[in-house]
């Protein structure tokens, strides 16, 4: 986890609902909350390192692996 990566989209996030929250006080609770939860999965996905991590195939064989093994017998 690189955290400069972290705080740094974490303060365009502020930046973000900052400069638009004029607008989004007039829409509905709905999209407000979908506006914060797009931004908050935003932040979240910055905590990884997305380009070093396998893709979903890597996890099925990580997960699958050690039933193989029985599978076999």
């Amino acid at each position: 986890m690189k955290w400069g990566t972290f705080f740094a989209t974490a303060i365009i996030i502020m930046v973000i609902i900052y400069l638009q929250w004029p607008q989004l006080k007039k829409k509905p609770k709905r999209d407000i909350s979908a506006f914060i939860g797009l931004l908050l999965i935003g932040l979240f996905l910055s905590m990884f390192d997305l380009l070093y991590i396998g893709g979903p195939a890597k996890w099925i064989e990580h997960v699958l692996k050690p039933i193989a093994v029985f599978m076999e017998k």
